[in-house]
């Protein structure tokens, strides 16, 4: 396998997670973005490739809520916090996933994320309000972990799908966008290439028919 052209569609998967201030993608803050991109290995499957982590600045009368920041640990108004600008930091994350779907000989990139909505939902209120008018993911289709490790492993908890596909794990860095991508694309290489034969199978059997 040269490419990921012909594999998804020609769809490049990208993990993505974000870390949020609340759960309304409209109302609530950016704090966190990581993407780390998929890409072939030597026995045709796939495996985990470049990753970016940004800290990013709560857009302008954006809302925290003091629970999400419980949950995740992160201090925004920290002075020593490196966070970007939405924008910035929206095309710091873009620039490597673009140079990737042309090496792929891909058509745009599709997100991967455990209970994706919830990450393509903050993505795509952050591209609009930044005004980016090429966003390389499909707006709409996504890969969610969550489903395939429900049908594949039977658990949607990405702790305990971690634990049933032998994933080792830290507890104390969990809630960092950095971390959760980490994981969740060790995660969905090995759902992927534990399907890989069935995939070429199916494909074989429809195309022989």
């Amino acid at each position: 396998m040269n490419g990921l052209g012909d594999r998804f569609r020609g769809f490049l998967p990208v993990v993505v997670d974000v870390e949020t201030g609340g759960l309304n993608p409209r109302t609530d803050a950016l704090l966190e973005i990581a993407a780390v991109l998929i890409e072939p290995d030597a026995n045709g499957g796939v495996r985990p490739g470049e990753s970016v982590a940004l800290q990013v600045e709560p857009f302008p009368g954006a809302n925290i809520a003091e629970r999400a920041l419980e949950i995740t640990g992160i201090d925004p108004d920290h002075p020593l916090r490196p966070a970007l600008p939405e924008k910035e930091a929206l095309m710091r994350v873009f620039r490597p996933i673009r140079r990737a779907v042309r090496e792929q000989g891909c058509n745009r990139a599709i997100l991967v994320g455990h209970n994706a909505f919830f990450d393509l939902g903050f993505l795509n209120a952050a591209v609009d309000r930044s005004e980016i008018r090429r966003n390389p993911f499909h707006p709409f289709t996504s890969f969610d972990t969550a489903t395939l490790a429900g049908v594949l492993l039977g658990q949607t908890v990405l702790a305990r799908a971690l634990e049933a596909a032998g994933i080792p794990q830290d507890p104390a860095a969990a809630h960092s966008a950095a971390y959760d991508a980490g994981v969740t694309a060790e995660l969905f290489c090995l759902l992927v290439n534990r399907c890989e034969g069935i995939y070429r199978d199916t494909i074989g059997e429809f195309a022989g028919t």
